[in-house]
């Protein structure tokens, strides 16, 4: 598929591609995406159930920059949230 934002998103700065079928990529873009590449990937994931769900598991995973911008826009698009389960930290390492 086309999408440009993602293809030249600084994310993937130690990518060749933008595999969105690789969790490592997608949390890369979620952390360090630029809002071009933001507006792309909730594009996709407003047309595909399944990247929600593992945008919504990253989440819990991976400290990243932005989470609660994440889960809001996972809950507009139908995603049940619970906000009162924590978030991983970044433990600075």
């Amino acid at each position: 598929m086309n999408h440009p934002a993602i293809d030249r998103s600084r994310a993937l700065w130690n990518r060749s591609h933008a595999d969105l079928a690789s969790d490592e990529i997608l949390a890369q873009l979620l952390d360090w995406g630029e809002i071009e590449a933001w507006r792309e990937l909730y594009q996709l994931a407003a047309r595909d159930a399944r990247l929600r769900q593992r945008i919504h598991a990253i989440l819990y995973r991976v400290p990243i920059a932005y989470p609660g911008f994440w889960l809001a826009a996972l809950r507009t698009l139908g995603e049940p949230i619970d906000w009162s389960k924590k978030l991983p930290e970044d433990e600075g390492y």
